[in-house]
């Protein structure tokens, strides 16, 4: 029998401490809890979670200080951070930390639970190109990292940024929608609001793009999606 996946959550709300952990339960998961960032970082280190649910705002430490401490600890589990701020700087503050993935509160625990399942199908998949180039870059899906021909060191990218790259690479030259990208990689329907994508698109386009305000390869497809031209 499959040992079962770990969450860590870690957040200082009770009712939102026991509502996450009775649902993941019931989904199967085993769920471990922190109500600060010092008992998450020591239960990160010591639990090896395969995904860590974490609150933006916390008594000891915030949660872009305590993502950067998780990258630190492992650069591949993905972060989802649960955030009452809606605001693009702060979705971007927290992705530029390490976050995987942001949730706005209040949240749809269905849809919370649709993005992990969605998560760990992805995990699950074979690696069928270990590697593959976009312009002067290459991408390592397996090392999760780019680098640029000419540079020393490469770039680490996160899980989902890695996903999203691997899912346009395959589809090269061809328009992906918005509908099917947050389906395949996130677990969840598009709806006007939802900017994933696009936060996700700024923070890639600097790492492979020469001019992120003029990209070449990771293209805009207006009203539709996105298209990557290698």
């Amino acid at each position: 029998m499959e040992a079962k996946k770990t969450i860590l959550v870690i957040d200082d709300e009770p009712h939102i401490l026991l509502g996450l952990r009775d649902a993941l339960t019931f989904e199967g998961y085993r769920v471990v809890t922190a109500t600060n960032g010092k008992e998450g970082l020591a239960l990160s280190r010591a639990e090896r979670p395969n995904v860590v649910l974490l609150d933006l705002m916390l008594p000891d430490m915030n949660g872009y200080q305590i993502c950067e401490e998780l990258r630190r600890q492992d650069a591949f589990v993905p972060v989802i951070m649960l955030t009452a701020k809606s605001q693009e700087a702060d979705k971007i503050r927290g992705l530029d930390a390490g976050a995987d993935d942001y949730v706005t509160k209040p949240f749809s625990v269905g849809e919370l639970v649709a993005r992990i399942r969605a998560l760990f199908r992805r995990t699950a998949r074979p690696i069928e190109n270990n590697s593959f180039t976009i312009g002067d870059v290459t991408v390592s899906v397996s090392a999760h990292t780019v680098q640029r021909t000419g540079k020393k060191a490469a770039e680490a990218l996160s899980f989902y940024e890695v996903e999203l790259l691997r899912l346009l690479h395959e589809r090269a030259g061809t328009p992906v929608s918005r509908e099917e990208i947050l389906n395949k990689i996130w677990g969840v329907d598009a709806n006007p609001t939802n900017r994933t994508i696009d936060n996700f698109i700024v923070k890639l386009r600097r790492k492979v793009e020469k001019r992120p305000d003029r990209p070449e390869h990771i293209l805009t497809v207006y009203g539709f999606g996105y298209k990557l031209v290698p």
